[in-house]
């Protein structure tokens, strides 16, 4: 999610309720098509009206498999298979498109992420100071890690004298 943390936190609660109702009401779990829908109408709904959040739908429908939707506060809706929102989000699309395949394992998937919001964070002022990926699947979803970036700049940044600018020839 990205956009005012209070508009995230309320309309992230109020799907919830929705969802939970809709599956009260009908016996089964709702779509998340129909999920990502009920957000957008809903954004659309107050539209112009000041609210500020961009936020990612992800889930998985017995009969269509995993689902990824992007949905913000003026109800736009759009479906994909990659996706980053906020301010630091041109920087995690850097890191994005220069690594994703569509034969990724989820090993691999999954340290493309962290990598990807790491340098989001870490060049964003405004962005989280948290790394959270989550995995899902057709069982439900898992949460693979949740790391501080300050962890996790030692990691992705070489140290003085390991960079290859750094060697003994003189440039």
């Amino acid at each position: 999610m990205a956009g005012g943390a209070a508009d995230c936190q309320f309309w992230q609660r109020n799907l919830g309720v929705q969802c939970r109702l809709h599956e009260l009401a009908h016996g089964t779990r709702i779509s998340v098509r129909a999920a990502s829908k009920l957000l957008a109408n809903t954004m659309y709904s107050y539209k112009g009206m000041g609210l500020s959040m961009g936020t990612m739908v992800a889930g998985w429908d017995p009969h269509v498999g995993p689902g990824l939707y992007y949905v913000d506060s003026d109800g736009q809706r759009t479906r994909g298979r990659v996706f980053s929102v906020g301010s630091g989000s041109l920087y995690a699309y850097g890191v994005l498109d220069a690594g994703y395949k569509w034969d990724l394992s989820v090993e691999e998937a999954c340290e493309l992420g962290r990598r990807a919001i790491f340098h989001a964070t870490f060049r964003d002022a405004v962005s989280g100071g948290t790394v959270s990926v989550y995995h899902v699947t057709e069982a439900g979803w898992t949460k693979v890690s949740g790391t501080d970036v300050g962890g996790l700049f030692y990691e992705y940044y070489p140290k003085p004298g390991d960079h290859p600018c750094h060697g003994s020839d003189p440039i």
